[in-house]
């Protein structure tokens, strides 16, 4: 590779649809194909999971840092990158990505927008949730997606929270965010009061539902992986969604299970709609006991038709995809979000 570029007057050509994107200065190839509104498939930002993974037929790029386990050295011999992390070096940058019809279908993020946190609600020992309403426009996302909140100034590193929340007359957001030991940035979310003015950029991300589906759906969530799994869920429903809709959520204990008023009242209000919670960590009447891998098979039969969504940390995830394959779900139809390490100080991303 050559001497880092800046970006400037460089392009990327998606292949084969020949649509060409500009790259803004010091962008990755992710963040300039997301400024043109293109659905890039992407999840940690970091190099570690390979959801961003492309083929690139022509030009150089600066590949960055990343992980073996996301991009491995034969991939990286037969040409592909990782665009999260990759920066283009030539004029051109040619990538295999989008069919011939390929045309924006995500909103451009936008970045430094001033939010007002209004509220801190606990809603777990661990887990706050914070409702932040916008000073200016309001941020246009969709359901599913995340943002990324921190203060370089004081040295307190920007990381990705998902949305809790559909979009908002108001332009409000809601994000929960689990306190990590020794995270900096969710150490310092959990310490601002009400009142405390943010930045945020967003919004990223391609877990999003497809309005066009036509099948039933099995939402699996951890923790505050509950938060996009909720998003999707009210967005499906509020459209009129009429399929059979079952979420399952998993906590350790009963105090790390929240918004079960929210369930059960959309469990009153749509018919086609089911929440199950399960602990993994105490037995209590009334409630599912075992890991959700363990337990679905008891709660649902073939899964062949069914679109599943899952989000949380990646072990908790690739175990439910993995039963998920068992019971019969297809690739095509899972769509998983997993919450992957950012750096030595946060355990996991959206955490």
């Amino acid at each position: 590779m050559t001497e880092m570029s800046d970006g400037v007057g460089h392009q990327i050509r998606l292949h084969p649809s020949d649509h060409v994107v500009a790259v803004h200065p010091g962008d990755t190839v992710l963040e300039a194909l997301e400024r043109a509104g293109y659905a890039l498939p992407n999840n940690c930002r970091a190099g570690a999971c390979g959801e961003c993974k492309v083929k690139v037929l022509g030009g150089e790029y600066d590949q960055g840092f990343v992980l073996d386990m996301a991009l491995a050295p034969e991939e990286r011999e037969a040409g592909y990158g990782l665009m999260c992390m990759a920066k283009p070096l030539s004029a051109e940058l040619v990538v295999e990505w989008g069919t011939p019809d390929a045309r924006p279908s995500l909103f451009p993020p936008r970045y430094g927008l001033p939010f007002v946190v209004v509220d801190r609600i606990g809603r777990t020992p661990r887990i706050t949730e914070f409702v932040l309403r916008p000073l200016g426009e309001s941020l246009r996302f969709w359901p599913g997606q995340y943002v990324r909140i921190g203060d370089e100034d004081a040295g307190v590193p920007t990381r990705s929270y998902s949305l809790a929340s559909v979009p908002q007359p108001d332009g409000e957001l809601r994000l929960h965010v689990t306190r990590v030991d020794g995270g900096a940035t969710s150490r310092w979310l959990h310490e601002l009061p009400a009142g405390a003015r943010v930045s945020v950029d967003g919004a990223f991300g391609t877990f999003v539902g497809d309005p066009s589906a036509r099948t039933p759906v099995l939402a699996l969530a951890a923790g505050s992986g509950l938060a996009p799994i909720l998003a999707l869920t009210e967005a499906a429903l509020r459209r009129g969604f009429t399929d059979p809709v079952t979420l399952v959520f998993s906590a350790r204990t009963q105090a790390d299970l929240y918004d079960q008023g929210l369930l059960s009242y959309w469990q009153e209000r749509y018919p086609n709609f089911r929440a199950i919670s399960t602990l993994t960590g105490e037995s209590v009447e009334g409630l599912q006991h075992g890991r959700v891998p363990e337990v679905l098979p008891d709660l649902l039969g073939s899964l062949e038709e069914h679109s599943v969504y899952v989000a949380g940390v990646p072990a908790f995830v690739d175990a439910c995809v993995a039963r998920a394959r068992i019971m019969g779900a297809r690739d095509a139809l899972i769509h998983t979000e997993g919450f992957y390490p950012q750096d030595d100080d946060e355990s996991a991303a959206r955490c």
